[in-house]
């Protein structure tokens, strides 16, 4: 059964990137990249000890997408392939994850390092990167093992928008 599901923004991800044409298509690809994330004052309470974590996990929502389409050909690929092995943002539910440096947080706002994300994006969630539970030895990358280490120097066009 299919569940309605619905979910506020606890803020606002602000940075470098105006457009989606020209932005690093992961974090590995914005490394120095500075931007910011504004959390709404109701939610304030929730950041503290987040200061104690080198790296944060960025949970939004792709606000620009009006469509999902199931087959995609993506940025590091020239063949279709089914969207949930690919991290393109038109999907059913368009939630972006991204794993950013966090290198100050100062009563509502959190500095952060390598961010990828369009400014003005709605910040859904934050959790810490903690590589016990999120690093895993033996990860076979399915169709992305040919394409590692591109995700630095590729840069999205307009195919997602």
């Amino acid at each position: 059964n299919r569940m309605e599901i619905n979910y506020q923004s606890i803020g606002v991800i602000h940075t470098p990137w105006k457009e989606i044409g020209g932005m690093p298509i992961q974090p590995s690809g914005a490394a120095g990249v500075r931007g910011r994330i504004e959390v709404f004052p109701q939610f304030v309470a929730g950041l503290v000890d987040l200061d104690g974590f080198s790296h944060i996990i960025l949970l939004y929502h792709f606000h620009l997408v009006q469509e999902a389409n199931l087959t995609v050909t993506p940025f590091l690929d020239t063949q279709p392939r089914g969207l949930f092995s690919t991290r393109a943002p038109k999907r059913p539910n368009p939630i972006g994850i991204s794993v950013v440096r966090l290198t100050n947080l100062e009563e509502n706002v959190l500095a952060v390092e390598g961010i990828d994300v369009l400014d003005g994006t709605p910040l859904l969630d934050i959790k810490p990167y903690v590589p016990e539970f999120d690093h895993h030895a033996g990860v076979r990358l399915g169709w992305l093992e040919s394409a590692q280490g591109r995700s630095r120097e590729k840069r999205s066009d307009d195919r997602f928008q």
